[in-house]
């Protein structure tokens, strides 16, 4: 591998990118609209729902991924042994372990070959007297009703701003012939896969004579492991992606014309969710449209985006994402942005790229390493450098010669579109509701804490239970509201959830009701006030500018459930609760000790990171006791896949309380909210992502989840302890096992603090086991920094078990007779 300090002739490298030519072949005209089409799979019926237990396959019991069930001795004994004092030494032991670094090959997450960034531009403007006329689309036209985009692009009362920004959603309805063609895409990337692993594995098919080898391995050399990792994100049957549209839109006062204003909108549309990255460069180019309304400025603007270099960001798994996004620390995962680009400087050097001696010209850069921000890179003495936060993704774009910086989210997750802020949004609707409290209308699925409930739980239940939800911004920028919708449609997601930004309508306007009232469970933006004249358009209305909410008049009532009706008659003392009428003080739910934190979190100015961190685990809590709930009211649950003999292992499964008496009353503060998502796109969606992600998922069938949980929130007995923390230590080796376990333990929740503990267990087995897991942790890419906020108390006590562990290996060779050569050679 490359040294980072290796110098290297260095040449700028030229982007690759696709001419204009190749996308603007042929006339064909995509199928797009704003709303669904008829052929979406949200149009569920009852009678499609999926079984309530699917069968887990089998797993096999005799599994040994311990990569040390062989007699391995620690090496740690040189390094504790050496120290003066034991106090001397807190560091992560120094072991190289297989184990600390994914199996998978490092990808990057958007090639240099992949698909454009941008599909299409389009600029549209107002004439007097056609009203909004699309001016161009390019390199081709996207759809043919060039009338319904015009009229997006141009939102209400635009005219009384100089500047808005609007964001709206197309969905490409796909053929039946476009459907075919893909599905036989996949298969041959499938058999082909196949073919590579036979081939492997010393086994030669007929058919591979046939088959030029050394094309198929380089076409699929990505997707060699798509099968068996944890890349693949699964979709919840939600058909193609979106089309996201980022629109500006200029008024350019001029008393020569017509009504004294020339408006023109200019908009990117791109499938990739992070569109708020283009906002200084729609500024720009639509300044010079202004100047040169023609083709040639979009072409330049089109070549520019497209040019943008992402290559060497690296493409994270679902696991590292919910490690990455669940944490503060600015350097985790920064070794994969560095093997990146170790990978790039050596293939950099293998193509021979470099420039002639010239004696008259200042030294080339050299192709090392260095931290964004840093001076070596401010002085730019370094070709390449690693973000300062590996949260984003640093990049730039040239536009006119001028370099646009931009920084592209690292990781992604489902339901975060755009850049929004949700403490904005909590804190349109708690500063009011603070002030004076809100009196709600009683409704069993959105009134849950009685009528008092805090206005933001009322929008989340309204979302999970699929209500129709309007946010109003009368007068108010139509960027504004778009950016409630998007910060509403990830609140209820926690990116868990999915179904609620393919239902979602950013800005909209009256001349599409009769479409939008045709959508199921939409959360749509408008700046109209004739919406809050019609209640029977929505079941909840957001007003933006008083920060108040109203439940609709003619929301229609909560059926009466057969799982609320048996809940209700196991017990009889939470009626009041079932039926809405308590008057809110008793809080069943948590959401008032939940929605406190919140307030307080954001008054401390923990930021938009933490707050988003804090909503995914009320969605998990949330998802995890429905489980529950079905399981004590149906008998099974299809929100669960697990096994039955690791069960009786661990203790059980799914959410942890305290007591019988805690869980029964958060199960009666919850049933009615249950009851209302289990009709909902988001929960057959659900149900489809967990079978999809159990395929792939390490450890089938062990909820570490409920383990840890166990350990956190109740007081176990010593035998009840060992059994988890011996189970730990048997199960959990590989990367992604760790990954797991980390996800369930994050830094906001104490870290490694509960399974530390095991690091002072009465039984003396256990203290090693746990030693040894914890050991394992610190070696892995991630886990290092869960051991660095490990307390200093815990660290001690791992040191003293290692050299004690250390001590008795060498006693015992000493006895056998071994050398001391040897030994070393062991250790």
């Amino acid at each position: 591998m490359a040294s980072t300090q290796m110098a290297f002739p260095y040449l700028s490298r030229t982007n690759t990118s696709q001419s204009l030519s190749n996308g603007a072949t042929g006339n064909h005209r995509a199928s797009l609209t704003s709303f669904l089409s008829s052929r979406s799979p949200s149009q569920m019926s009852h009678n499609s729902r999926p079984p309530r237990s699917p069968q887990p396959p089998i797993m096999n019991n005799d599994r040994t991924s311990d990569p040390s069930s062989k007699s391995k001795t620690s090496s740690l004994a040189s390094q504790t042994a050496a120290s003066s004092s034991q106090h001397s030494s807190l560091e992560a032991p120094k072991r190289h372990n297989p184990n600390g670094q994914s199996p998978r090959k490092l990808r990057s997450q958007y090639p240099r070959d992949s698909e454009n960034h941008v599909e299409y531009i389009l600029v549209a403007s107002f004439d007097i007297d056609r009203g909004p006329v699309m001016e161009h689309q390019f390199p081709v036209a996207i759809t043919g009703d060039e009338h319904m985009l015009a009229e997006l692009m141009l939102p209400d009362q635009v005219h009384s701003r100089n500047q808005d920004w609007t964001i709206f959603f197309l969905h490409k309805d796909t053929s039946q012939e476009e459907d075919e063609e893909l599905q036989k895409e996949k298969e041959e990337r499938r058999k082909r896969r196949k073919r590579r692993r036979d081939r492997a594995a010393g086994i030669i098919n007929e058919d591979d004579e046939t088959i030029d080898e050394g094309e198929d391995e380089e076409e699929d050399d990505d997707d060699w492991d798509d099968d068996s990792s944890t890349d693949s994100e699964p979709e919840g049957g939600e058909g193609p992606p979106l089309i996201y549209v980022l629109n500006l839109v200029y008024t350019r006062h001029d008393k020569s014309v017509k009504r004294g204003a020339i408006v023109k909108a200019m908009a990117i549309c791109t499938r990739h969710p992070f569109l708020h990255i283009y906002k200084p460069l729609l500024l720009l180019a639509l300044e010079e449209y202004y100047k040169s309304p023609v083709p040639e400025t979009l072409s330049m603007l089109y070549e520019a985006v497209n040019n943008m270099d992402l290559s060497l960001m690296p493409k994270l798994s679902l696991l590292e994402r919910h490690l990455l996004q669940a944490s503060n620390n600015q350097d985790l995962f920064v070794e994969k942005f560095e093997r990146m680009i170790q990978r790039r400087i050596t293939e950099d050097k293998s193509e021979g790229l470099g420039e002639p001696f010239d004696a008259s010209r200042s030294p080339p850069k050299l192709q090392g390493i260095s931290r964004g921000g840093t001076k070596a890179h401010l002085e730019g003495q370094s070709a390449y450098s690693v973000p300062r936060d590996t949260h984003e993704f640093e990049s730039k774009v040239m536009y006119k010669g001028i370099p646009i910086p931009v920084k592209i989210p690292t990781a992604i997750m489902p339901e975060t579109v755009g850049d929004f802020s949700l403490i904005k949004l909590i804190q349109t609707f708690s500063e009011p509701h603070a002030k004076s409290v809100q009196q709600f209308s009683i409704h069993t699925h959105l009134t849950t804490n009685g009528p008092g409930t805090h206005p933001i739980i009322v929008l989340a239940n309204a979302l999970l239970t699929q209500k129709r939800v309007i946010f109003l911004g009368h007068t108010m920028p139509s960027g504004e509201v778009a950016e409630a919708v998007l910060a509403a449609c990830a609140l209820a997601s926690g990116g868990v959830l999915r179904g609620f930004s393919r239902h979602a309508f950013p800005y909209t306007d009256l001349t599409k009701v009769d479409d939008l009232l045709k959508v199921p469970g939409f959360i749509a933006g408008v700046t109209n006030p004739t919406f809050e004249l019609h209640p029977e358009w929505w079941d909840l209305l957001c007003d933006l500018q008083t920060g108040r909410m109203k439940i609709s008049e003619k929301i229609e009532p909560a059926p009466i459930t057969e799982g609320l009706v048996y809940f209700q008659q196991q017990n009889p003392s939470f009626a009041n609760t079932l039926s809405g009428s308590s008057n809110g003080n008793v809080d069943y739910t948590g959401d008032v000790v939940f929605m406190n934190d919140i307030l307080k979190s954001i008054t401390a100015r923990r930021g938009e990171r933490v707050i988003r961190a804090k909503w995914r685990d009320w969605v998990v809590r949330f998802t995890r006791i429905a489980a529950a709930f079905e399981e004590t009211v149906y008998g099974a649950s299809a929100l669960y896949i697990g096994n039955d003999e690791f069960e009786t292992l661990t203790g059980g499964h799914g959410y942890v309380w305290a007591d019988e008496n805690a869980k029964q009353k958060e199960l009666a503060g919850n049933v009615c909210r249950i009851e209302g998502w289990r009709n909902t796109r988001s929960y057959y969606s659900y149900i489809q992502d967990l079978a999809q992600l159990y395929t792939i998922r390490p450890l089938k069938g062990l909820d570490l989840h409920h383990m840890h949980d166990r350990l956190r929130s109740q007081r176990l007995n010593p035998v009840q302890s060992r059994e988890i923390y011996l189970a730990f230590s048997k199960y959990v080796h590989s990367y992604d096992e760790i990954c797991l376990l980390l996800s369930v333990a994050p830094e906001s929740h104490a870290g490694l603090f509960y399974i530390a503990l095991g690091l002072f267990h009465k039984d003396r087995d256990v203290r090693i086991k746990t030693s040894e897991l914890v050991e394992r942790i610190s070696d892995h890419e991630a886990g290092q920094h869960w051991w660095k906020g490990m307390s200093r108390f815990e660290k001690l006590a791992f040191h003293r078990i290692r050299r004690e562990v250390d001590a008795e290996t060498k006693s015992k060779l000493e006895k056998e007779g071994f050398t001391a050569e040897v030994e070393k050679r062991i250790s």
